[in-house]
């Protein structure tokens, strides 16, 4: 930690976990409130799955220009200006009476959210010694991520009690009081701190072009993308029309997951560090296969919430693959590379989400539910992409040019 940066270090981590909290939220509430905008929306299973997919479309397209502009303009415009198209976006989904408006809404959280993770890591790097940023970049994340824990019991009663237009507003009065606290209280780095020359940049090519990359990227694709798309939308509608619970078991059962997939990112470092990331990383997407297998059945509630939190917490085990890229990466590709392999996680998502959402909706009942085989078929799909992905990742590579461990 920099000499004398105690208060102000602090208060940065809270900021950014605070708006990594919001954004958590706002990708997974969705799960929650997805029969109350069917209903009032006249959504389809595809409108649903599109609209809740755009804003990780959104978060996606914006991951490769971001590390320049952070480099070139700083985390603390960039991200506070991002995070006011955030506040714009909640805005308009709580106003809006229509797909479209729903729509551009997502898009704009998606746009605003996406600088909230990168951004951080960038400034961690500033204000923490390298032996600490792991630690503090782990638990911004675990703890950040216990916005999807919100987004489930929480969510449901107060849906139930104010509703989804209430929430929505109020989430953009929150994020908007994040936002002016981190104006006023980020900095890029410590005062005394030397500014670093800017690197060359080597272009996306040399990374695009190594096979080490693309196993790391769609490895995140399956994990990231599968365990986003899931928790994000799917895990609520799943539970209402193939096992009929209310709304309030729903959201136990989300809370469930989201609890075992905070225990994932928190574990993931002091796993990868002790075991080494590549065994966990194959170890986390084999659990991660056989619980997306395990959802295909009908089961009993408690074989149901062993499956949920396994879902969870090996899905969450993806984290590292931004760790190991970091790794295999020269120093001076660093950025550009973590930002590119989270674009594969996040556009993983997009695409996995609507997909879903095309696969389910196509056995739209008169009643507007949707049929258990639907949700089976749309599983098998999502097993599939993390099969691929798994084997491609632990497929012993013939020439090994990035040193991958």
């Amino acid at each position: 930690m920099r000499k004398g940066a105690m208060p102000r270090h602090f208060l940065i981590f809270l900021l950014f976990t605070g708006a990594y909290f919001l954004s958590y939220f706002y990708r997974s509430a969705n799960a929650i409130i997805a029969p109350d905008l069917r209903e009032e929306l006249q959504l389809t299973a595809a409108d649903l799955g599109l609209m809740t997919s755009v804003f990780f479309a959104a978060f996606a397209t914006m991951q490769l220009p971001l590390g320049k502009t952070l480099d070139r303009f700083g985390v603390r415009w960039v991200s506070s200006t991002l995070l006011w198209v955030a506040v714009a976006g909640s805005l308009i989904f709580s106003m809006s009476d229509s797909l479209s408006g729903v729509l551009s809404g997502r898009v704009l959280i998606g746009i605003g959210m996406a600088g909230v993770l990168m951004g951080a890591i960038k400034v961690f790097s500033q204000w923490y010694e390298p032996r600490q940023f792991t630690t503090m970049t782990g638990l911004l994340v675990g703890i950040g991520s216990t916005g999807a824990l919100f987004a489930a019991t929480p969510l449901a009663w107060l849906n139930e009690t104010v509703g989804w237009r209430a929430v929505f507003s109020g989430g953009a009065v929150v994020l908007g009081l994040v936002v002016l606290l981190l104006m006023v209280v980020v900095r890029d780095a410590p005062d005394d701190t030397e500014k670093a020359s800017p690197q060359p940049s080597e272009g996306w090519g040399h990374i695009f072009g190594d096979r080490t990359f693309w196993k790391i990227a769609l490895l995140n694709f399956a994990l990231g993308g599968n365990l986003l798309a899931f928790q994000g939308l799917w895990a609520g509608p799943y539970l209402f029309d193939v096992y009929q619970m209310s709304a309030l078991h729903v959201g136990n059962f989300l809370l469930v997951m989201g609890v075992a997939t905070t225990a994932g990112y928190l574990a993931s470092g002091w796993l990868g560090g002790h075991w080494g990331l590549r065994n966990i990383l194959i170890l986390g997407a084999t659990i991660f296969l056989f619980s997306q297998l395990l959802l295909m059945l009908k089961m009993e509630a408690w074989t149901l919430g062993l499956a949920y939190a396994a879902f969870g917490f090996s899905g969450a085990l993806g984290l590292m693959t931004l760790a190991e890229i970091k790794q295999v990466m020269p120093l001076s590709m660093t950025g550009t590379a973590v930002t590119s392999v989270n674009l594969f996680g996040i556009g993983g998502t997009f695409l996995i989400q609507w997909l879903s959402g095309l696969i389910i909706g196509a056995s739209s009942t008169s009643a507007g539910t949707y049929s258990p085989g639907a949700y089976q078929y749309a599983l098998l799909m999502m097993a599939g992409v993390t099969l691929l992905a798994l084997i491609f990742y632990a497929w012993p590579s013939s020439k090994n040019k990035t040193g991958m461990k």
